[in-house]
């Protein structure tokens, strides 16, 4: 069983206090870099001198901070100040509330490419209910069915690689993990100010933590953090008001179980998208630009869209004008995969509680190797446990699902992070699940926007894609 371990691993100082070989006497801290910065807009000295002023009188750099960032509200100036940390011994399910901020850096331990140990987290919420002899039975369970399938896997030709990928879906999102964090100073105010506000005591827990530590280094930019009512009842707000305007009950249709599906996209996205691209470098007002375009044929628009992009290779990113298009998705995803999906920040995500109710997501190695009655084994008793702990809108039940249980996610999403997603998870190296997600994501842009989609796809694939689009172009 682990406990979360957080430890402020480093922070940005001025090079010039290691150049002058500091005693370990100093304070070295963050703050002095945006101490620095907030005087440019106002103090005509050279930046240098600015620093050099702030080295001298931590002190009075602090003072300055505060009074800029809280006083003028001038909170870009605590932008300047980056924390990393190092998080260890906190559940998947944690890694979840941890990465959903979208303006900071994350790497995380992968279940794909490192074979998993017996690490696990016991939630304070299950061991106040006392069913933690009977949870740890089940993540055991999890636990004797990973390592049975990855070797079952390997015994019918999978290689390790791809076992361990698969046998994960076995695993429960109690299974422990560690990542690295990098952000500035202002970012991780917000972040701890919403782990304090999370109904897991287990986020609870590395909000506290990172807060102890960030503002032993930096006590003038990470201080307005207390949990805040708004944010703590949203989600009930959100439950009770449904139910009054729609008088909700449990057996209503609960709607399609489509795992990709378009919800809404910009009217005419071609036509807007082409028409910033002309109006950006023209000056001509872009509804004349789309009016113009809407009297062309879509071949001769997807000439002029591969005219445009003419050079473009599979490591170039796509004009900003492409964020002009945006569109709505809703999907039905595994744990597994959404582990991934949520690493593309630039979206929104709205992700619905994991259901049971949805089913799972039964790799294709496990049918082909006769291990689906194992994952179903393993996942009913999981849903058991779970049973008992609450129903699937308590934050906590989801510690007992697997990576292969189910949610909705609604994401949002411009075409300029479409080709960016694609790229990465439509390349032949890309995980099965998230790929088949991507691409029927990819297929319904195609379709609904012919012009601006057509060179969506892997990286692998693009200077094939490129040369036949240019081909039929012509």
């Amino acid at each position: 069983m682990k406990r979360p371990k957080i430890e402020l691993a480093g922070f940005n100082i001025p090079i010039d206090e290691i150049r002058a070989n500091q005693s370990l006497d100093s304070v070295l801290t963050p703050e002095i870099m945006s101490a620095t910065y907030a005087r440019i807009s106002r103090d005509p000295r050279p930046i240098a001198e600015l620093r050099n002023d702030a080295r001298k009188d931590v002190e009075k750099a602090r003072a300055l901070c505060e009074r800029v960032v809280f006083g003028f509200g001038h909170h870009s100036v605590a932008e300047h100040a980056v924390f990393n940390f190092d998080i260890e011994g906190v559940s998947r399910l944690a890694v979840e509330a941890i990465e959903r901020h979208r303006l900071a850096s994350y790497t995380e331990r992968s279940q794909r490419y490192q074979k998993i140990g017996r690490d696990y987290v016991v939630p304070e919420e299950i061991l106040g209910k006392g069913l933690a002899q009977k949870f740890q039975k089940m993540v055991v369970q999890c636990f004797d069915a990973y390592e049975r399938c990855c070797e079952a896997l390997e015994s019918s030709g999978v290689p390790p690689k791809k076992a361990q990928e698969d046998a994960r879906y076995l695993l429960p999102l109690a299974t422990a993990s560690e990542l690295g964090l990098t952000a500035n100073a202002r970012e991780i105010e917000y972040m701890i100010m919403c782990f304090l506000s999370n109904p897991l005591n287990e986020v609870k827990v590395i909000g506290r933590e990172m807060l102890a530590q960030a503002q032993e280094v930096a006590p003038s930019l990470v201080r307005y953090v207390e949990p805040k009512p708004y944010f703590v009842m949203l989600g009930e707000r959100v439950r009770s008001a449904i139910k009054r305007a729609m008088c909700r009950t449990e057996a209503e249709d609960q709607g399609s179980a489509d795992d990709v599906r378009l919800i809404c996209a910009t009217k005419d996205g071609d036509d807007i998208v082409l028409g910033a691209l002309l109006s950006a470098v023209t000056g001509v007002p872009l509804d004349k630009c789309v009016g113009a375009l809407k009297k062309e044929t879509v071949a001769s628009k997807q000439r002029l869209f591969m005219e445009v992009l003419e050079g473009i290779t599979e490591h170039d990113p796509l004009p900003r004008e492409f964020e002009h298009l945006t569109m709505t998705f809703e999907i039905v995803i595994s744990a597994a995969a959404f582990g991934q999906l949520k690493r593309h920040r630039m979206c929104t995500l709205s992700a619905a509680p994991y259901d049971p109710s949805l089913g799972i997501r039964v790799p294709k190695t496990f049918s082909d190797a006769g291990l689906e009655g194992l994952l179903d084994e393993v996942a009913r008793e999981s849903v058991n446990v779970a049973n008992e702990l609450g129903d699937t809108s308590d934050p906590h039940v989801a510690y007992c699902l697997l990576n292969a249980h189910q949610r909705r996610v609604v994401v949002t999403m411009n075409l300029r992070e479409l080709y960016h997603m694609t790229r990465l998870r439509l390349d032949s190296h890309a995980q099965w699940d998230i790929r088949e997600i991507v691409e029927k994501m990819a297929l319904i842009a195609q379709q609904v926007f012919p012009v601006c989609s057509l060179l969506l796809g892997g990286k692998d694939q693009f200077a094939g894609l490129l040369k036949h689009r240019l081909e039929s172009c012509k």
